[in-house]
């Protein structure tokens, strides 16, 4: 029995000692192979003990920087802060009492101290760790970080969050476009067009710690380091582009257009130096952006007249233009259409220098359809650019779309109606005109570089894309485009600047309505004006284009675009660095620097004035000057006026018609005497006649209007008595 038992204890025993063999053996076996295949589980061995030893740490790269031509920032990452409240009962410092934290927190970040409170109550109710305070309290600026740290509220922490920033607000925005202010999503404009160039790439640094997460000493780093992103420099110049955006914002406060749309353009490189259009919108405020539409390149209209001196160059270039021969303007046949002169009656037998001047439908018209022909005509409208995009760096380009078919097609393409074309196809076009017949294609990236290196990895530079006409033909028609603001007929005369010869076209374009049918009414319609300076080698190309403006009844079309293009244009010659004095295209012959003829006898001055042809208006009846209009040292050139005030009592008014607004303001200031004034243009009538005392005046009352048209009470008439043909459907082919 004993023997038995001792027997089966033996055999437990060895069967124990096989199984803890078989154990060791197995954990052995395990052991070598971990050693060997360094894996367990199927992950890597020295993977797992260096994510336990070993920490990282983003190393955050910069989203490259957009400037203007002059260094100075118009998109840039900049360092913000988030509001951070600590809630977990294991840390000391951490909200302990939530009313008077959202109490105190509420008079910085101006939100409710009720809200706040909501936010630290539903956190310590959910268990939460920590929590933010809502998007009122994040992305905030050094100064307002500051602001809640001087509150030393347990709990409050910041933190940092890098965001994009855009330091001129309403500033290019269409151009700029934004991104998220995380910059994790580009939207619209520069911003998306050039994300793979701007945007970064993070970086890490890697290194070993100990168990109280210490970094080791003489531990090995292994650093990834990170990329910023490329910065961008653009052909915008700030003071030329914030005089655009506060001149548009003049006139949108004053008439309240749907849109507007300002580009100005170096005529000899296509560098575009500022541009705008409204509605606009505050990229660091993106959420209420309205109009996601950069109107300058992503919409086309009819361009109305501006598109004539395309045609006129055409005529020229092809030798059937002479400017001294005669036709009917008024209206004229074309199929079962009446094209008729914007005035609707014309001005009876004129030459074709006039009627460009008075920017004659009729004229472009006859020169279309019987001096260049279908063919040609469409011709140059190519070798002008209208029929592809420009190609500018710019997302979205539109393209024209240009009315062929029927012979009246070809009579309105010639005048800008029918056909409609993007604002920047006409600034290209017009470069070929203000630059001897070289057409510059536009652009608005300079350069591009390397945020990291500082090398140039991409540079534009000047291109012609066509030679539509010669340089003979590019001075005619500047000529020609110059006297539109320096005739006595010409419609230009609002955009004329002191001391400068501008050549111009002004435009008014029909907009169709819902109905399919153009709009009428006053002040609906599209007014602009393509203009380049000095006239007689231009450097400077400036387009401005309103967009059924709020106009009162005696209002123009043209006064909020003189308002922009005179202001845009004298800051733009002023970055040129082209004086007054530079401006005259006569000036080695004619111009004259006014001197101050105070005390001068009004004898002699006059004399000397009219000798130099000046129109010189003498008030009073005194031998001696005593103020003057222009003051000295202002460059006038022949047939300008010039004001002088006597030191006698004894003043008359004298005949103030065709006066400009400028000259009525210049000689209210010389008498004392309040001028009220009605419409813009030029002075048609005037109260108290001429030639009164001005002795016996309070008050002198002028109307004003653009020379070519009617006065306003006659074409209101005309208007309302002819606005339908005999078969009642619409006229459409008489704006400007």
């Amino acid at each position: 029995m004993g023997r038995k038992k001792s027997r089966k204890v033996t055999i437990r025993a060895l069967i124990i000692l096989v199984i803890f063999l078989l154990g060791v053996s197995g954990m052995f076996s395990r052991f070598v192979y971990i050693q060997a295949s360094k894996e367990v589980q199927g992950h890597n061995l020295q993977e797992l003990l260096e994510r336990r030893w070993t920490t990282s740490v983003t190393l955050d790269g910069k989203r490259g920087t957009i400037f203007d031509r002059n260094g100075e920032s118009l998109a840039e990452e900049i360092p913000s802060y988030t509001v951070i409240a600590i809630l977990d009962e294991r840390f000391d410092n951490r909200v302990k009492d939530p009313v008077e934290t959202a109490r105190q927190l509420s008079s910085v970040l101006e939100i409710d101290a009720e809200t706040i409170e909501g936010f630290l109550t539903r956190g310590i109710d959910d268990g939460r760790v920590q929590v933010e305070l809502g998007p009122r309290a994040k992305y905030l600026s050094f100064e307002k970080k500051e602001e809640v740290m001087a509150l030393e509220l347990s709990g409050i922490q910041m933190r940092a969050d890098p965001r994009r920033f855009y330091p001129k607000q309403t500033f290019a925005s269409h151009i700029l476009g934004y991104t998220e202010r995380d910059m994790s999503t580009a939207r619209m404009g520069l911003e998306y067009r050039l994300d793979e160039y701007l945007k970064e790439e993070d970086g890490r640094i890697s290194y070993q710690k100990d168990g109280k997460n210490r970094r080791l000493t003489n531990a090995n780093e292994v650093i990834d380091p990170p990329k910023n992103g490329d910065d961008v420099y653009l052909t915008l110049d700030t003071r030329i582009q914030m005089t655009i955006e506060q001149t548009m914002n003049q006139v949108e406060a004053e008439f309240s257009p749907e849109r507007m749309m300002t580009i100005v353009a170096n005529a000899k490189t296509g560098e575009i130096l500022g541009m705008s259009n409204r509605p606009t919108f505050n990229p660091n405020q993106y959420e209420s952006i309205e109009n996601y539409t950069n109107f300058n390149v992503q919409s086309r209209f009819e361009p109305g007249s501006t598109m004539k001196i395309f045609t006129l160059a055409a005529a020229i270039e092809e030798g059937v233009y002479n400017g001294e021969e005669f036709y009917q303007s008024g209206s004229i046949q074309v199929g079962p259409d009446t094209i008729r002169d914007h005035n609707r009656y014309g001005w009876g037998q004129i030459t074709f220098d006039e009627g460009f001047q008075r920017s004659s439908n009729v004229a472009f018209s006859i020169l279309a359809l019987e001096r260049l022909g279908s063919d040609r005509l469409y011709h140059y409208v190519d070798a002008f650019g209208f029929t592809n995009p420009t190609g500018i760096d710019l997302p979205n380009e539109a393209n024209a779309l240009i009315a062929k078919g029927a012979r009246s097609d070809v009579a309105t393409t010639a005048f800008g109606q029918g056909t409609a074309v993007t604002p920047i196809q006409i600034v290209q076009g017009a470069t070929a005109i203000a630059n001897g017949g070289k057409m510059m294609k536009p652009f608005i990236i300079d350069r591009i570089v390397d945020g990291n290196s500082n090398e140039i990895v991409m540079e534009n530079i000047p291109e012609v894309v066509g030679e539509p006409i010669s340089e003979e033909t590019s001075k005619e028609v500047l000529r020609l485009m110059e006297s539109v603001v320096s005739a006595e007929v010409g419609t230009g005369r609002p955009f004329a600047i002191d001391g400068f010869q501008v050549a111009g076209k002004t435009g008014t374009a029909q907009i169709v309505g819902d109905n399919r049918r153009y709009m009428t009414g006053h002040g609906n319609s599209i007014f602009s004006f393509i203009g380049m300076a000095p006239a007689e080698d231009p450097e400077i190309i400036v387009y401005v284009a309103i967009d059924r403006p709020k106009l009162a009844e005696y209002e123009v079309g043209s006064t909020p675009v003189a308002m922009i293009f005179k202001s845009v244009m004298k800051q733009s010659l002023q970055y040129f660095n082209i004086s007054p004095t530079e401006g005259s295209r006569d000036r080695e012959d004619n111009e004259i620097i006014l001197d101050d003829y105070t005390g001068y006898s009004v004898s002699e001055t006059t004399a000397f004035l009219k000798q130099n042809g000046m129109d010189v208006i003498v008030i009073g009846d005194g031998n001696l000057v005593e103020t003057q209009y222009p003051t000295s040292e202002i460059a006038i050139i022949p047939g300008e006026r010039v004001l002088l005030k006597t030191d006698g009592d004894q003043m008359q008014i004298p005949d103030l018609s065709n006066w400009s607004l400028r000259h009525i303001y210049a000689f209210q200031e010389l008498i004392g005497i309040p001028v009220d004034v009605t419409g813009h243009g030029f002075v048609h009538e005037q109260m108290p006649a001429p030639l009164m005392e001005i002795s016996n005046v309070e008050r002198i009352k002028v109307s004003l209007y653009l020379p070519g048209d009617a006065p306003i009470e006659e074409v209101v008439n005309e208007w309302e008595e002819d606005l339908e043909s005999e078969d009642g459907e619409e006229e459409s082919f008489f704006m400007d």
